[in-house]
């Protein structure tokens, strides 16, 4: 009786339903060994860790565990259980999962499309593994909506510049923000540099020499005098290699928004306008 009790809660905990055959095969040693999805999604992101730096980023990383994150939580709410069969995975799994994501954390179109990408990965690895028989999201779709990319006005900018905070972290997330604007570098771009892609020219300008981590294309900028002070200002103080000492990308993005309106601006801004600004550097500049 023990051994049938063990056995029911070990399928109790796995699947998200229990049937007589499951605990009688369990029971008798008959049931194969079930992959489960948490399992798997862990296993996958402890694998994707030890390549980033060389084969894969940060980012991608921290996305992956936001998924992992947030498809535990949904399991537990949902079913009732710690993780579940990946042979228990449904298309109506998937699209509850989706619904939770727009519903319980309140997340916008795209937002939940840049989650399912990564679910919908590791579900294909584990199919293409022998983990998973059907795909359940053979039927699936989602598709990214088109937004437009905003852009800060020169006045905008200067309100930025001449911003002042008490808090040290918000000072540092706007020069950060400002070396974006001046430079064109995308956030996981700047996080990247190091003293090793400053190199003086032959005209004895100072220059960024990078490879973009997106598309893998070099990348050579002239920095301009806004730059060249943000990275004098900050010099040596990454506890590592780097050239600057940048924050996580969450606490950028979020306090950026933050930093937006201490200094006037009532747009919604975000990281990814830094970089759609050069029309207005030369104009923030006079």
């Amino acid at each position: 009786r023990v051994g049938i009790n063990r056995a029911y809660q070990q399928i109790s905990d796995r699947d998200n339903y229990v049937t007589a055959e499951k605990v009688r095969n369990a029971y008798l040693g008959l049931g194969m060994n079930h992959e489960t999805l948490l399992a798997v999604f862990r296993q996958h992101n402890e694998d994707y860790e030890k390549q980033v730096g060389k084969l894969k980023s940060l980012r991608s990383y921290w996305k992956y565990c936001v998924v992992y994150k947030h498809l535990a939580e949904f399991v537990e709410k949902r079913y009732k259980v710690s993780d579940i069969a990946l042979k228990e995975l449904t298309p109506a799994f998937i699209t509850d999962f989706e619904l939770f994501l727009r519903v319980e954390k309140n997340h916008c179109n795209n937002t939940v499309w840049s989650y399912m990408m990564p679910f919908r990965k590791i579900i294909y690895m584990a199919v293409n593994n022998g983990l998973l028989q059907r795909d359940p999201f053979f039927a699936y779709s989602i598709t990214k909506e088109e937004t437009k990319r905003g852009f800060l006005t020169k006045e905008e900018i200067t309100l930025l510049i001449n911003g002042t905070f008490k808090k040290k972290s918000y000072e540092l997330i706007r020069d950060l923000f400002i070396f974006c604007i001046f430079t064109g570098l995308s956030w996981t771009d700047m996080a990247n540099l190091t003293e090793a892609n400053l190199q003086t020219s032959f005209d004895g300008h100072l220059w960024l020499n990078t490879n973009r981590q997106k598309t893998g294309v070099e990348t050579n900028i002239r920095l301009l005098d806004v730059a060249k002070h943000i990275i004098e200002k900050y010099d040596g103080m990454d506890k590592g290699d780097k050239l600057l000492p940048v924050p996580c990308y969450d606490n950028c993005k979020n306090s950026i928004k933050v930093i937006a309106k201490k200094c006037g601006i009532e747009k919604n801004v975000t990281w990814h306008q830094a970089r759609h600004n050069k029309n207005c550097i030369f104009q923030a500049m006079r």
